[in-house]
Parts: C-alpha cells; sequence; structure tokens
C-alpha cells in the first residue's frame, strides 16, 4: 500500500507563502507504507514483510531504549555532564528499522544522530557519549561492529562510504554499505560527488537519507524543488521514499536495497520522510523557528506508539512484557548516567599521539611546548 505522505511545515513566513507551503505538501509524492499511524498493518506490492511476533516485540524494544538512552543524553547534557547533543528523538522507526536490515558483513558509515543504528551494530551506547563528554575521539573501534566513528562534518561521510563501497566491490567481497545523512547534507556538494561516483562504479552502497524536514532552522522546501529521493533518477539509480515512521516499511526498504546492492546492482537512494521531534542539538530552540502545531500532528505518527498500538491490537504483546522493558530501560538510564560521571579525563598529551606513522619535528615541538604550558600551572599552584 502507499500514501501519500502530509506535511504540517508552517514556517513563519508571509501569507502568500504559506499557502504555496500548504499546497507543496498537498502534492507531496506517496511513499512505502505497511504500518499505518494506526497500527494498522498494510501491504505494499513491491516491499512485502512478514516479520514474527518476537522480532515485532524486539524492534519495538530496540526503538523504547533507544529513546530512554537519548532521553538521558539529552538530560546529562543539561546538567553539564555532556557538551553537546544531537537527539534521535522522533527518527527511531527509520535508524532501528534500517539498523536491523543489515548484515553482519555490511559497513555503516553514520552521521553524529544515528544512535539507534549504532544500538543495532552492538555499539555500547555509553561509547557514544565519550566524544561528547570531550574524553576521546570516537569511543569505539569502527571495525569491531563495521560502524564507522560518527562525522559531524556534513555530508562528508558519504564520501567515505562510496569508496568503501568501490573498494569492497573491487575485492569481490558479499558486502554492502549503507551511508546515513540528512535533508541539510543533501545540499552539500560532498553528497553530489558521492552519488557521482557511486553511478560511474557502480558501487553497492546504499544512501539513507532522513528527512527529518528541518536543516536546523532551514526547512527543506527551501533547499530542494523536488522530492529528495528524486535526486537519484539524474545519477542514474534509483531512489525510493519511505514512512520513516513505520519502522516495518524502513526495514523491509533497506533490505530489498542493501540486496540489490550486494548482487551488483549498484547504489541507492532510500528517503526516510520523517520527523525532527526535538531540536537539532542541545544548542538549538526549534521554537524560534517552529510552531507547537507541527510538532502535534507529528506526534500523532510516533513510531513508538505506533507499533505498540499494533502489538496490543493483535495480542502480539501484554502488560508483563510493557513493565518488563520499563525496567530495563530505568536500568540502562542508570547505567549510563553512572558511566558517563565515571568517565576519567583524556591524558592531556595524547592529543599529539597517532599523528605521523613516524613522528614529525613540528609535533615534537608543539609537544614539548604544551608540556610546558601544562607544567606552568603546577608550578603556579605551588608557589601559592
Amino acid at each position: 500500500m502507499t500514501v501519500e505522505s502530509t506535511s504540517a511545515r508552517k514556517p513563519r513566513r508571509s501569507g502568500a507563502k504559506r499557502t504555496s507551503a500548504k499546497r507543496r505538501a498537498a502534492d507531496q509524492p506517496e511513499l512505502v507504507q505497511l504500518l499505518t499511524p494506526e497500527g494498522e498493518r498494510v501491504e505494499h506490492p513491491e516491499y512485502s514483510l512478514d516479520p514474527t511476533p518476537e522480532e515485532l516485540r524486539a524492534l519495538y524494544r530496540d526503538m523504547v531504549l533507544s529513546r530512554r538512552f537519548d532521553g538521558e543524553a539529552t538530560t546529562l547534557q543539561r546538567q553539564g555532564e555532556l557538551g553537546l547533543w544531537a537527539s534521535l528523538l522522533g527518527q527511531e522507526a527509520a535508524q532501528i528499522g534500517s539498523g536491523r536490515a543489515l548484515q553482519d558483513d555490511d559497513y555503516v558509515f553514520p552521521t553524529y544522530r544515528e544512535h539507534g543504528v549504532a544500538w543495532c551494530r552492538g555499539v555500547d551506547p555509553v561509547n557514544l557519549l565519550g566524544m561528547f563528554r570531550g574524553v576521546n575521539h570516537g569511543g569505539w573501534d569502527p571495525n569491531s561492529n563495521n560502524f564507522h566513528l560518527y562525522t559531524i562534518v556534513i555530508g562528508s561521510q558519504t564520501l567515505h562510504a562510496t569508496g568503501y563501497a568501490m573498494g569492497v566491490a573491487k575485492d569481490g567481497a558479499d558486502t554492502a554499505v549503507l551511508a546515513y545523512f540528512g535533508d541539510g547534507a543533501s545540499s552539500q556538494g560532498d553528497v553530489a560527488e558521492a552519488f557521482t561516483f557511486a553511478a560511474v562504479y557502480n558501487a553497492p552502497v546504499v544512501f539513507f537519507c532522513q528527512n527529518n524536514q528541518w536543516a536546523i532552522s532551514e526547512p527543506t522546501e527551501r533547499q530542494t524543488r523536488v522530492p529528495l529521493y528524486q535526486r537519484a533518477q539524474g545519477y542514474g539509480f534509483p531512489g525510493v521514499r519511505v514512512d520513516g515512521n513505520d519502522v516495518l516499511a524502513c526495514l523491509a526498504v533497506t533490505k530489498a536495497a542493501l540486496e540489490r546492492a550486494r548482487t551488483g546492482q549498484g547504489p541507492m537512494l532510500i528517503e526516510a520522510f520523517t520527523y525532527r521531534m526535538g531540536a537539532h542539538t542541545t544548542s538549538d530552540d526549534p521554537t524560534r523557528y517552529r510552531r507547537a502545531e507541527e510538532r502535534e500532528l507529528w506526534e500523532t505518527k510516533d513510531p513508538i506508539l505506533r507499533l505498540r498500538t499494533h502489538l496490543t491490537a493483535q495480542g502480539l504483546a501484554d502488560d508483563a512484557f510493557f513493565a518488563e522493558l520499563e525496567e530495563e530501560s530505568d536500568a540502562l538510564a542508570k547505567r549510563v548516567r553512572d558511566a558517563v560521571r565515571a568517565m576519567p579525563d583524556p591524558d592531556d598529551m595524547a592529543l599529539f599521539e597517532h599523528i605521523y606513522a613516524d613522528g614529525h619535528p613540528l609535533v615534537d615541538e608543539e609537544r614539548a611546548q604544551f608540556a610546558e604550558y601544562q607544567a606552568s600551572f603546577a608550578s603556579a599552584e605551588e608557589g601559592n
């Protein structure tokens, strides 16, 4: 089944522009959907999925725990324990659905918001917080989970993903690569260049765009004249728009796209049409550019509530399941809180390690100068 997507976007502009925005919203293209906002299961002619009750409960658990961890991280930042945090609130279905479509040998290149995908790849949530606390530059070994370090530079990871995909193709590996980026990053030249190379070299890469409709304070309608998934046509590979708040649709579409890549059919673009329920990061105030009515509308499309409604209506989960999951969520939150506050400060001199394989005289000079600078504080304290 396909349904017309709707947009609640009403930026604070003139009345004429608002009318134009409403008209564009009404003209939005259809998207792939397998679970309606009311929790009803529907079918799609191209993308099918037949999950077991255990698999449905597992997807629900993934989304609930990802949201709880994300909320805890936001709270820690507000308490001064983290320098910054980019919330995934509202995008759990897009991330869990696509993340669970991956095979072990597949490789992921995330941005800085893919906390749910990291969960699916087995990265300890605590490890995601070290960089945002300022105690490390990543916190995990990318090759242990085939999950690259977070990329702060907007859009550059699509080039990394394409290059990696070209490499595994030359190696003859049965591997697909999944690259995440947002609607704002789609305006970056790096993304266009990645599309070009992926198409020309038939690279086994899937580009997964989480269109949460706001590039910080800039709405998508100011960045593009066509739906983002249609851009793929100009590069010679297919694109599809999926309901980004439908975990089943995201799982089915991503699984099909990854299999397509593995079998030598080249790249594909997935646009997950979703919504960023919170701020862009904790340094942002979305009330300055978004209306409360917009968020209220999207709350009715909540991805977790949608699946819970389905589970309950079909008798696939009982009160005991939800109670046990709540206890697990509380335990996860406590573990994250305790672990973050116990993180040791980094070694000041580690900044100069792993720069050059054989060392460098300028780095040696800078190391010595910094060591002297640090020692001056100890001398000042002794003097007092």
